[in-house]
C-alpha cells in the first residue's frame, strides 16, 4: 500500500532552491512557483497534488520566501499529514508545521486556554457514544447499536454545521438529512449530550474546534499572536472542509491573502459528516485575483482505467459534475478493465479470492493489491475467503503502525543494541545493518519466511518484516550507516507517522481508501441499494455514491476488477442488478451472458467478446433452500446455514457446541488465524444441530466447503460422535 510514486523511498535531499523543481511537470511547477497572494489548485485523482504543494513549500523555505516555522499546512487525516511532513523532511524543508485541523486547533487551545479561560483546558472524550446513550436514556429513548452509532454522526454533523439543538429539526429538515430518529428526539438528546458534558467538564472533538474559534473571535491579543505566527498557509483536499474549519481557517488567515488550497470537487464523498466543496468552487469568487492551476496529467493509473474514470463522471451531474477534470494519463497502456458477475455473495467473495491468488502467484505483490467494498459490514466475507485461500490481509483502520505492541517492542530491541554496539553478542555474527535487524528482530519473532495463515501471528510478522525491509532500503541509500542511524529515522517516522509498507492484501472501505493506490484493485458488491446505497434518495446523494465510485476506480495503477452478486446467498432469488452507475460504462452489465463470466470494456464503452475471469465458476441452478422445522424458503444467509428459520426450535446438542467451540479455538491458536476463519459461529451452530455422522452429512453444512472438509472433517466428525481428540505433539 502507497500513496506516492513520485520518489525514492531515501531520495538525498536537493541541494538548492532550484534543484527542489527539477523533475515537475509545468502545471506542477506553476504550483511550486506560485507563492503570494491565494493560490487555488484544482487536482484530479493520481495527478500528483501532495508533490505539488510540497514542492512549493520546500521552493518557498529553500529560497528563504517562506519562514519555516510561519508555514501551517493542514489536512484532514494523520496519515496525510505524516505523509506531508515526510515529504517535507525529505525535501530538506524542516520546521514546518503539517497538521490536521484538529491537531493544530488542539495545540492552540492548550496553549491559550490558560490565558483566555484560566486554569487547565477541560478533559477530551475519546468516544462519545457513552454519553450519548447516556443521554438517550435520560429522554426515556431505547437505542440499538446502530442508532447509537448513526445519533451520534448525527450530533456531530450538527456541531460542525455550527447547527445548535433547538435549530436542528429545521436544519435538518432543509439538509435532506436522513435522520436516525425523530428530528425533534434527536434535538432533546443532542441538547442532554451538551448538557452531560458540561456538568463532566469535558469537551469532545468538535468542542475543539468550536472553542479554538471562539477564543480567536472574543480575544482579539490571541488571534493576532496566531496569525503573527503562522503568516502562510496550505489546506489540502479542501473539498472536505466543513463550516467550522471553514470558520476557523478564515480566523486564523484574517485580512491576508496568503492562502494556498488544493482540491477536487469530484472527491467529494463526506457530505453526510458536514463536509462541502462549496468552498472550493467559490475560492475564485471570494479572491478574484487568485492564481488558479488545473492539475490533470494523471501519473498513477493507465489509461485503461483513466478512461473508464472520465467516462463515469462524464454522466454526472450537478454543481461539482460542471468543474470535473478530464484526466490525460500519463502511464503505458495496461489491461482492460474486467467486469464479473456472481451468483451470490460467497461465490463473488471466493472467486475474488482466487483472482488474488493468482496475481501474487504471477509476481504481483500482496501490498499491492486491494479489495474495496460500499460498507465495512461487506469485508468479513472477503477476510473468511481470503484466508481459505491462504492469503495474507490486512484490515485499513486498525491501529497505527508505529502503536502496534509488536513495533513498539521492536523499538526497545533495537535502541538497545544500537546502545550496545559491538558489545552486543547477538551481533557477532551480523555483517552489515540489514543482518543486524533481522538478528534483534528475529528474538522478537521475526523469521526469514511467514508463518502460515493470515491471523495474529502472521500480522505480528508483518509488522516485523516491515522494519527488516525498511532496513535493507536505508542501508541501500546510505551505505556505512550505522544501527543508530537506523534508530534515529525510525525515531523521525514515528514523529511524523511516516511508516513502512506493511505486505498483505488491503481490505477497506470506498471511503476509507481515499488517498491511497494500488497496482491492483478490486471494486466488489456492485449492485443497485449498495452503490448507490439504498438511502441514498436526492440527486445529490446519488451523484455523492457516482463519486465514490470513482474515487475507488482511480485508486487502481495498472489492475482493476469490477464485480457483482445476483443474490445474498446461495440458492436466494438472483433478484439484484447491477449498479446503474456501470450500465453507462459497461452495456452489458444490465444483461449479462453468463453470471461468472467477465468481459473487459473497450475504449469508448462498448464490449468486446467475452473471457472467463480467472477461476471464476458458473452459476449452478440450485434448489432453494427451505426450512428444515417449517419448510419456509430461507434466503438470510445465517438461517441457510442452519437450514431453519432463526425462531424455528433449535435442536442444539449444548455439550457438542461447546466442544466445537474449544476445539475451533485450540486450531486457530495452531494457524496463527482468527476463529471465524476455522468455522464461523453459525457453522458450529448447524453442525451442533445436525450433528451429522459422515463426510457426506458434514458437507451439506452450508460454510463446511470441500478443503475445510478435508482440513478439519475427521476432527468435527470424531467430536460430533463424542470421542476425544489425540493430543498433539505439540500439546504435551
Amino acid at each position: 500500500m502507497t500513496a506516492a510514486t513520485d520518489s525514492p523511498l531515501f531520495p538525498q535531499a536537493p541541494d538548492s532552491a532550484d534543484a527542489v523543481l527539477e523533475g515537475l511537470d509545468p502545471e506542477q511547477r506553476e504550483v511550486a512557483t506560485a507563492l503570494h497572494g491565494p493560490v487555488c489548485v484544482l487536482a484530479g485523482a493520481g495527478t500528483g497534488k501532495t508533490r505539488a504543494i510540497t514542492h512549493r513549500i520546500a521552493y518557498g523555505v529553500r529560497a528563504g520566501i517562506l519562514p519555516p516555522a510561519g508555514v501551517l499546512a493542514v489536512t484532514f487525516t494523520q496519515r496525510a499529514a505524516g505523509e506531508m511532513r515526510g515529504r517535507l523532511r525529505q525535501l530538506g524543508a524542516h520546521g514546518v508545521q503539517a497538521r490536521t485541523f484538529h491537531s493544530a486547533a488542539l495545540r492552540q487551545l492548550q496553549f491559550f486556554w490558560p490565558r483566555a479561560v484560566g486554569g487547565e483546558l477541560p478533559p477530551l472524550v475519546e468516544r462519545k457514544a457513552p454519553l450519548v446513550a447516556e443521554a438517550a436514556t435520560r429522554c426515556r429513548l431505547r437505542l440499538d447499536r446502530t442508532e447509537l452509532r448513526d445519533l451520534t454522526c448525527e450530533i456531530e454533523w450538527a456541531k460542525v454545521t455550527q447547527t445548535v439543538p433547538e435549530d436542528y429539526p429545521a436544519a435538518s429538515a432543509k439538509a435532506g438529512r436522513d435522520a436516525p430518529r425523530d428530528p425533534a428526539e434527536t434535538a432533546r438528546v443532542y441538547a442532554l449530550y451538551e448538557q452531560l458534558k458540561r456538568e463532566r467538564s469535558v469537551i469532545d472533538f468538535e468542542d475543539v474546534l468550536l472553542l479554538t474559534a471562539a477564543i480567536l473571535e472574543d480575544r482579539a491579543d490571541i488571534a493576532e499572536t496566531v496569525r503573527n505566527q503562522y503568516q502562510h498557509f496550505v489546506v489540502d483536499e479542501y473539498q472536505d472542509v466543513s463550516p467550522l474549519q471553514q470558520r476557523l481557517l478564515e480566523l486564523w488567515v484574517g485580512e491576508r491573502d496568503n492562502l494556498c488550497v488544493v482540491g477536487d470537487a469530484s472527491q467529494t464523498i463526506y457530505s453526510f459528516t458536514g463536509a462541502t466543496a462549496d468552498h472550493l468552487l467559490d475560492f475564485r469568487t471570494r479572491h478574484p485575483d487568485a492564481t488558479v492551476v488545473k492539475l490533470v496529467r494523471d501519473y498513477r493509473s493507465t489509461p485503461q482505467v483513466v478512461h473508464l474514470a472520465n467516462a463515469l463522471l462524464g454522466h454526472a451531474r450537478g454543481r461539482a459534475a460542471e468543474h470535473r477534470l478530464e484526466l490525460v494519463s500519463q502511464r503505458e497502456a495496461g489491461p482492460e478493465p474486467v467486469y464479473a458477475e456472481y451468483a451470490d455473495e460467497p461465490a463473488e467473495a471466493e472467486g475474488t479470492a482466487r483472482r488474488v491468488r493468482d496475481l501474487i502467484a504471477s509476481g504481483v505483490p500482496a501490498g499491492e493489491i486491494a479489495v474495496l467494498y460500499r460498507i465495512n459490514a461487506q469485508s468479513e466475507i472477503y477476510e473468511q475467503a481470503l484466508a481459505d485461500a491462504g492469503v495474507p490481509c490486512q484490515l485499513r483502520g486498525a491501529e497505527r503502525f508505529f502503536e502496534r505492541p509488536e513495533v513498539k517492542e521492536a523499538f526497545v530491541v533495537l535502541r538497545g543494541a544500537a546502545r550496545a554496539g559491538g558489545n552486543d553478542a547477538l551481533l557477532d555474527d551480523a555483517v552489515d545493518l540489514p543482518s543486524q535487524v533481522r538478528a534483534v528482530l528475529g528474538t522478537k519473532g521475526w523469521t526469514p519466511q511467514p508463518p502460515a495463515g493470515s491471523g495474529a501471528v502472521r500480522d505480528r510478522w508483518e509488522s516485523l518484516a516491515a522494519l527488516v525491509r525498511l532496513a535493507g532500503d536505508f542501508a541501500t541509500a546510505h551505505p556505512g550507516a550505522t544501527l543508530a542511524d537506523l534508530v534515529t529515522e525510525l525515531d523521525e517516522r514515528a514523529r511524523s507517522q511516516h511508516a513502512p509498507t506493511v505486505d498483505g492484501v488491503t481490505l477497506a472501505s470506498l471511503h476509507a481508501a481515499k488517498g491511497l493506490e494500488w497496482d491492483a484493485v478490486f471494486l466488489v458488491g456492485l449492485t443497485d441499494g449498495m452503490l448507490p446505497i439504498t438511502y441514498a434518495k436526492t440527486d445529490d446523494q446519488i451523484e455523492e455514491e457516482r463519486r465514490l465510485l470513482y474515487v475507488g476506480i482511480t485508486r487502481a495503477r495498472r489492475i482493476l476488477t469490477l464485480s457483482w452478486a445476483l443474490a445474498r446467498s446461495p440458492g436466494g432469488r438472483p433478484g439484484r442488478q447491477p449498479s446503474r452507475f456501470l450500465k453507462d460504462l459497461h452495456p452489458g452489465a444490465g444483461t449479462p451472458s453468463s453470471p461468472g463470466a467477465a468481459t473487459g470494456s473497450v475504449e469508448g464503452g462498448g464490449r468486446r467478446s467475452a473471457r472467463p475471469l480467472s477461476g471464476a465458476r458458473p452459476r449452478l441452478h440450485r434448489a432453494p433452500a427451505r426450512c428444515r422445522v417449517c419448510g419456509r424458503t430461507l434466503t438470510a444467509p445465517g438461517e441457510v446455514k442452519l437450514m431453519r428459520c432463526e425462531d424455528c426450535p433449535s435442536e442444539l446438542d449444548e455439550v457438542l457446541y461447546e466442544r466445537l467451540h474449544r476445539w475451533r479455538a485450540e486450531q486457530a491458536a495452531l494457524l496463527g488465524q482468527p476463529d471465524y476463519c476455522v468455522f464461523t459461529d453459525k457453522t458450529l451452530l448447524a453442525i451442533a444441530e445436525a450433528v451429522p455422522d459422515d463426510e457426506a452429512a458434514l458437507a451439506r453444512i452450508s460454510g463446511v466447503r470441500s478443503r475445510k472438509l478435508q482440513q478439519f472433517g475427521a476432527d468435527v466428525l470424531a467430536l460430533c460422535a463424542g470421542e476425544e481428540l489425540p493430543r498433539k505433539e505439540e500439546d504435551i
